[in-house]
């Protein structure tokens, strides 16, 4: 097999590669606040879409979506690691093309 073999997603799938400073957060006083620290409430993370299958209707490549990192399916591809998901598991798409659909919230 090909080192570098094309992927195309099927369905309604999405691809994503999570932040990677989605792990750790600072808190407003300046404490660092690991991934692996419990909060006791489940935490969504942003992650940016790298491929969408044809029936994706609501999220397209490059947008940074909002989506529960305990449902998901890790895959590594040449080395980087990718979540698959549906798009239904999506819970908020960032994209400047959603503008007019603004909650009024900023990132």
């Amino acid at each position: 097999m090909a080192d570098k073999t094309p992927i195309k997603m099927l369905h309604d799938r999405v691809l994503v590669e999570v932040d990677k400073e989605a792990g750790e957060r600072r808190s407003t006083g300046g404490i660092v606040i690991p991934a692996t620290a419990a909060m006791g409430a489940r935490r969504l993370a942003w992650a940016r879409v790298v491929a969408v299958g044809p029936h994706a209707r609501a999220v397209q490549k490059d947008d940074r979506v909002l989506f529960e990192p305990d449902d998901k399916s890790e895959v590594e591809v040449h080395g980087e690691l990718y979540v698959v998901m549906r798009e239904r598991d999506v819970h908020a798409v960032a994209a400047d093309r959603v503008g007019d659909d603004a909650t009024g919230l900023y990132l």
